[in-house]
């Protein structure tokens, strides 16, 4: 637990946090993130941070070693979370804000289950917020469970190693690019909330349009 204290007081620095982590600290707080509810770790400039770090000359990490327990890290812990919205789901519907958990991220999750179905467990794994809470909504809303797991297992490798390979491939591809890892950083987290802010901006305009008619 010390170990895991330790590591969260390093996320604004994501360098030193992957140096220290290794392999066992970046697994644990993917597992985390998507598995155990807490939305506030940053899964995919971990990610891209571990590939960039991956890729240096003698790096102590193995980009397919991680990438294979990362992924294994994100398909548990959303069968975890999924289990969690099956046993309790209505329960958390009633849970009281905290200081780590917030309905309205859960609502927001919930609303875009509801307009895309099963694509949601793939696209929110590219959303801040939306793969924590995606899985339990789902088992809240008792999908067919052999579904979940297929839209699971797709998701979670398509963002493990689309967000790892990033990070790994880029530095070779784009010379001198290692410079600005912070801007690299930031693009990405950019691109992973846009789809919330446009869905934000659309249920916006819909109440507004309702409220004018």
């Amino acid at each position: 637990m010390d170990f895991l204290l330790d590591l969260f007081h390093q996320l604004r620095d994501l360098e030193s946090l992957v140096a220290t982590a290794g392999y066992v600290g970046i697994t644990a707080i993917i597992f985390i993130e998507t598995g155990l509810l807490f939305p506030f770790l940053p899964g995919d400039s971990l990610l891209v941070t571990a590939g960039l770090a991956a890729a240096a000359v003698n790096s102590p990490l193995n980009v397919w070693t991680l990438g294979l327990l990362c992924s294994v890290a994100a398909i548990v812990g959303d069968q975890i979370a999924y289990g969690i919205g099956r046993r309790s789901g209505e329960a958390l519907f009633k849970r009281e804000d905290s200081r780590w958990f917030k309905q309205s991220h859960l609502r927001a999750a919930h609303d875009f289950y509801e307009k895309h179905g099963g694509k949601t467990i793939i696209l929110a794994r590219f959303m801040p917020f939306a793969r924590t809470f995606a899985p339990v909504v789902a088992g809240a809303a008792k999908m067919h469970y052999p579904t979940f797991v297929f839209y699971n297992v797709i998701g979670g490798l398509l963002w493990i190693w689309s967000m790892l390979l990033t990070g790994f491939y880029v530095v070779k591809m784009v010379p001198g690019l290692d410079q600005h890892v912070e801007k690299l950083i930031i693009g990405i987290i950019l691109l992973s909330i846009t789809p919330g802010i446009y869905g934000w901006w659309k249920a916006r305009q819909s109440r507004g349009n309702a409220a004018a008619r």
